[in-house]
């Protein structure tokens, strides 16, 4: 039937105020106010689903829908609208294949035995007819906006030319909304990434002003030390995985620096991770990375410090604390030299040197089942033990002067020397905190000295230092200590009656099988090894 010329004027003037929003609209938000507050009353509408083909070609999902107006069925369940749903339901393809809108009475749909769930669920939620046109943008089909009224005859025939008119506005209108929200997603992406690189070098500062006083070679010239500094420059400039190993406060970052430093690595800042201050659920993010939302609180993607570490040197610092999950984790990006971030879907290659360090005993570790054995195998490729200061007390009055000079110059004090009698005193101390409680200790005396010479240094009460001795060691560390001291009052003598392994009451070669066992060399025990026997 003819609408005549009014009818015509007015579904131009319709369709221009429609087109001009539908252009108007930049957002999501935009476009679902102009359908719910203009499009819906002009075609006797109550509420409407407009769905877009997905990229898979077969499946289709709501674009935008009338919320306000959410279709409850009468067992008062929501129907799927979010859900992804086929596109061949004999209704979605036939509004897209026919290319003119259809209107579809549900009375006659759901007698249909292969009619899809949702379409059930809006008949008995009251819906009695629906109308559906292709949405286009030129020639690429987007998908379909269904329109359902809650009386049958609605919808009629009269309303095809202006709603496909509405269709074709619709089609360019998402494309251009897609189209903003893929612009403001990179952009998005752009500006995380960007914060991540400005974090990421702020902590790349931040380790360099912490680190600069780590740089520069070992103080000490004692025999144990000449062997680790050896050590060291065999070692360095090779890719080869170093495991140091010492007590607490011997000074083992220092080493890992000297390694990295004399390293092809030297220009790239090395990359610390303290095990052992890393909260146990925290580590594998720690050092992998994550992707965003891979778990609760993950609200951006991290970097890892294998990936900050990729083409430089990574310290794992207390290796010895982190749990056998974490070991099976860290001995596959070893070996395979590649790493996934949590919530990843692909691996991602480094090229890192691995220097690790812990004052454990990592054998008695292993043998107790906290330790594994292939990932201590992986790790002590170059060991590098650091002697305790208590067997290398010729380098105390060394270190001493090292560290009044670098605290009188930071505290801007005017300070020559230390007293004989204070080195005295200090050479005496058993040193359980080792090098790192002898630079405390200094910091202190400059501090509290009111001349340019250190007289008086405060050790700990003797009942400290008694309970210091007594502090909780390894077996290993104790026949160690005992065999030194057999070997020091033997003079460097392992054989004969004067030896220590008569002092020990073991056979000399079993003696010098548990020395090799516990790392034991000739430095570690005389100053000149040609002087021994």
């Amino acid at each position: 039937m003819d609408i005549g010329v009014s009818g015509r004027k007015n579904e131009f003037e319709m369709l221009l105020g429609l087109s001009k929003a539908i252009a108007a609209a930049r957002h999501r938000q935009d476009l679902w106010e102009v359908i719910n507050e203009q499009l819906l009353e002009n075609f006797g509408a109550s509420y409407y689903t407009l769905c877009l083909i997905n990229e898979d070609a077969t499946t289709h999902t709501p674009f935008l829908y009338s919320t306000q107006n959410k279709i409850r069925s009468v067992t008062g369940e929501s129907p799927v609208i979010h859900q992804q749903h086929p596109i061949h339901d004999g209704i979605f393809d036939r509004a897209i294949g026919t290319g003119e809108p259809i209107i579809v009475g549900m009375q006659g749909l759901i007698r249909r035995n292969d009619i899809p769930v949702y379409f059930i669920h809006w008949y008995n939620a009251g819906v009695k007819e629906m109308m559906l046109v292709r949405i286009c943008n030129g020639k690429e089909t987007k998908g379909v906006l269904y329109l359902y009224a809650r009386k049958a005859g609605a919808f009629s025939a009269n309303q095809f030319h202006l709603l496909k008119g509405v269709a074709d506005q619709l089609g360019t209108g998402i494309s251009n909304i897609l189209a903003n929200e893929k612009i403001a997603s990179q952009l998005e992406e752009i500006r995380k990434y960007k914060t991540q690189l400005e974090q990421e070098n702020n902590y790349l500062k931040e380790e360099w002003k912490k680190d600069k006083h780590l740089t520069g070679k070992v103080v000490g010239s004692s025999a144990a030390m000449q062997q680790v500094d050896s050590l060291v420059s065999k070692v360095a400039a090779s890719d080869t995985t170093v495991l140091i190993l010492g007590e607490t406060g011997t000074g083992k970052e220092l080493i890992a620096h000297q390694v990295h430093d004399a390293s092809p690595w030297r220009d790239r800042l090395m990359i610390k991770v303290n095990c052992a201050a890393i909260p146990a659920n925290l580590v594998e993010s720690e050092l992998f990375g994550h992707e965003k939302g891979s778990f609760t609180g993950a609200l951006d993607k991290r970097i890892g410090k294998f990936e900050l570490a990729n083409n430089s040197t990574l310290f794992l610092d207390e290796i010895g604390e982190l749990s056998l999950e974490i070991q099976a984790k860290l001995l596959r990006a070893l070996q395979e030299k590649e790493i996934e971030r949590i919530g990843g879907r692909s691996v991602i290659k480094v090229n890192i040197r691995i220097i690790a360090a812990t004052n454990k005993n990592l054998e008695a570790e292993i043998m107790a089942g906290r330790f594994r054995s292939d990932l201590y195998y992986r790790l002590n490729v170059f060991p590098i033990t650091l002697p305790p200061l208590r067997e290398r007390k010729a380098d105390i009055p060394g270190l001493i002067s090292f560290f009044i000079n670098q605290y009188a110059t930071n505290s801007g004090r005017k300070i020559s020397g230390i007293a004989p009698k204070a080195v005295e005193k200090l050479l005496h101390y058993s040193w359980p905190g080792n090098i790192r409680e002898l630079e405390h200790l200094v910091e202190r005396a400059v501090l509290l000295t009111t001349s340019s010479v250190i007289t008086e240094v405060s050790l700990p009460a003797k009942d400290k230092m008694v309970l210091a001795d007594l502090r909780i060691r390894s077996l290993a560390d104790v026949d160690r200590e005992h065999i030194l001291k057999m070997i020091r009052l033997s003079k460097g003598r392992i054989s004969g009656p004067d030896g220590a392994a008569a002092k020990l009451q073991l056979v000399p070669t079993t003696l010098i099988s548990k020395m090799q066992k516990l790392g034991i060399r000739k430095g570690h025990f005389i100053d000149n090894p040609e002087e021994a026997g």
